[in-house]
């Protein structure tokens, strides 16, 4: 399935994934969702050094939920972007 696999370790990757609990699953999941975010912060924090922690959140909160969503949940991007 995946071209940089081999088909013997993807095997043992879906028996794996078949018999893990669903709790390991959940803790993996919560693993990947954190290490996402740590990614995505890094990011923004190169291409925005200026910015504050609240912008950069913000500015997390357009990457994950998208603008639209984002500026109804949290209201405009920054704080001199009220007036528009």
């Amino acid at each position: 399935m995946h071209a940089d696999t081999s088909p013997s370790i993807e095997k043992i990757q879906f028996e794996f994934f078949r018999e893990a609990p669903a709790s390991r699953k959940l803790d993996m999941a919560g693993e990947m969702w954190k290490a996402m975010l740590l990614f995505v912060r890094s990011d923004l924090e190169s291409l925005h050094p200026d910015a504050s922690a609240d912008e950069i959140r913000r500015l997390m909160a357009d990457r994950i939920l998208g603008p639209e969503l984002a500026a109804k949940a949290y209201g405009p991007l920054f704080q001199h972007d009220k007036g528009k």
